[in-house]
């Protein structure tokens, strides 16, 4: 299985070597950019389908979601303000843990989002803020009586990420349960990862029910949240999202497996062997993005017809197949020793090749 991988690796890599030397306008990644122009000969619904089979998912049902993700991603203008493309909100960051929240908060600003907010502990504030300018740092979370603010900033927020580098300490926990509490309250899209699951483990009643949630468990969080649930199987992913009662559950892994209570997908693209720390937070992030892209902009497309788990089912599968082509062209460039701060490099030229079009980018 792990060689006839490394063929199909090896393939992929030549192919897109070759389309990235004879074409001038962007990389057409494995073919995404031909199903999506291509997907009205495929089907001319525009509705997204329940696919019961996750191991027999056709190449048109994919194409068909990644074009409706395509469709609601807003256009660039010159007459748009700050904000309208997303403020997002990454809940974490501690002492230890610097990197993971910095990665996914990045992500989702250079997906799209205008503005990127962490809100971590104090001690890791000052080394986050040192990575990038660019986003808005708010040591607070480790702040005692801290819901009244960190609820005034979150009533600002499109779309929230909780878990990279979040910790485990009880008081910040406790914390994280009274944030989700508020952010079910006003239905803001929510990423759980990382810590976050750790925290859905141990009471599942928080999440549950949730339908703007998405779930981004690796396969030994999964493990952990599948045993929690009385789910036998390490591999059930619809079983997860059901025994949760809504959630979007995306099951990382050499297959993304995602999941809601009434329909499946699976994302194949390759991807890249190098397993570096961090590319799980560019995952979260960027899907962070996606997720108020989904929600927000559905009511503009009458067309498109999808309940909240179906919006998140297609911001999942989009920012996966997204992330894994960014691993993709990252190796390709860097082999062993590709980081991932070489795939946000990567982020402008795939989101380019698989999400802009004419509709998108501004008359110049």
């Amino acid at each position: 299985m792990y060689l006839n991988y490394q063929w199909h690796l090896l393939i992929v890599s030549a192919s897109i070597a070759i389309l990235s030397y004879f074409t001038l306008d962007g990389m057409n990644i494995l073919g995404v950019s031909d199903a999506i122009n291509n997907v009205g000969a495929i089907d001319n619904t525009n509705n997204v389908r329940a696919i019961d089979n996750i191991n027999n998912v056709r190449e048109g049902d994919m194409a068909r979601v990644l074009h409706q993700m395509k469709m609601m991603v807003p256009p660039l203008r010159f007459d748009a303000h700050k904000g309208q493309a997303g403020r997002i909100a990454v809940i974490g960051g501690s002492e230890e843990y610097t990197g993971a929240p910095y990665f996914a908060a990045i992500s989702a600003l250079k997906v799209g989002a205008d503005l990127v907010h962490v809100f971590c502990a104090k001690e890791a504030s000052s080394v986050i803020k040192s990575y990038s300018p660019e986003l808005i740092v708010h040591p607070i979370l480790d702040r005692e009586n801290n819901a009244e603010e960190m609820n005034h900033w979150l009533d600002r927020m499109n779309a929230v990420v909780i878990g990279p580098g979040l910790g485990r300490l009880p008081s910040t926990l406790q914390t994280v349960k009274e944030i989700i509490h508020y952010i079910r309250q006003k239905q803001i899209p929510l990423v759980v990862d990382a810590d976050g699951l750790f925290l859905i483990t141990q009471e599942p009643d928080i999440i549950r029910g949730y339908t703007k949630a998405v779930l981004t468990p690796n396969v030994a969080e999964f493990r952990r949240l599948a045993s929690a649930l009385n789910i036998s199987s390490d591999d059930d992913v619809s079983s997860l999202s059901k025994a949760l009662e809504g959630p979007v559950v995306v099951k990382k892994g050499l297959t993304d497996r995602i999941a809601s209570p009434t329909s499946s997908l699976i994302v194949n693209e390759p991807g890249s062997p190098r397993r570096c720390g961090g590319q799980g937070d560019l995952l979260s992030g960027a899907l962070a993005t996606f997720l108020f892209w989904a929600h927000s902009r559905l009511p503009m497309l009458e067309d498109i017809k999808m309940d909240d788990s179906h919006q998140s089912m297609v911001a999942a599968f989009a920012a996966c197949t997204f992330t894994k082509n960014c691993a993709t062209r990252a190796y390709i460039k860097n082999g062993r020793s590709t980081t991932t701060s070489d795939l946000i490099s990567e982020i402008h030229p795939i989101f380019s090749d698989m999400f802009d079009n004419e509709a998108t980018k501004p008359a110049v």
